[in-house]
């Protein structure tokens, strides 16, 4: 089976964790509690393919940059997210996609554009329009979503798969994480 790896990036806040959670685990966290860093596995088949994708779930992109350079660098695809709540975290993104083309020397890397919080329309600040402009200037697919109410969470994660199988169809690199385990910490 063909491994995959993607980052899930974007400004703190915007339900990065929710939207991963919600894909791997099924589940919706009511309380943002922020992260640092987590990684997932999930097995699954797209358009009739079965591999198996390593999510790695990070902080909010402002918090931890030299960190992303990292996973940028390792990552084969990106999921950047966005609220559709906060226009200023659309910006973050578009900060975030500059990174990835320059650590990675090439725009055309996996990435899908991902708006969460699309059931709270009475909070929404970032226009359709706007992510349709987005949409045709940047040339990735943009996807609204709520992972609360599980709407196009599942679509966003076939998209950057078959998009990294297209690319990399031999699958992923290892991801250097932080923070690895060597045994139990011993206090003198």
């Amino acid at each position: 089976m063909v491994v995959f790896n993607v980052v899930v990036l974007g400004a703190g806040g915007v339900g990065k964790s929710a939207l991963t959670a919600r894909y791997v685990r099924n589940e919706f966290r009511e309380n943002y509690d922020p992260t640092i860093e987590e990684n997932y596995t999930r097995s699954v088949v797209v358009d009739g393919v079965q591999s198996q994708l390593e999510i790695l779930d990070t902080a909010g992109a402002e918090q931890f940059t030299s960190i992303n350079e990292v996973y940028i660098q390792a990552a084969l695809g990106f999921v950047l997210a966005f609220s559709l709540t906060q226009e200023a975290s659309l910006r973050e993104i578009d900060s975030l996609r500059q990174q990835i083309y320059r650590i990675k020397g090439d725009d055309t890397i996996p990435i899908v554009v991902v708006g969460t919080k699309a059931d709270l329309a009475n909070e929404r600040e970032v226009q359709r329009a706007t992510i349709s402009s987005l949409a045709n200037k940047w040339n990735h697919p943009f996807y609204e979503t709520s992972a609360k109410r599980d709407w196009h969470v599942n679509e966003v994660f076939d998209e950057i798969t078959r998009q990294m199988r297209a690319r990399y169809p031999q699958g992923k690199r290892e991801f250097k994480s932080r923070h690895k385990k060597k045994g139990p910490c011993i206090i003198m």
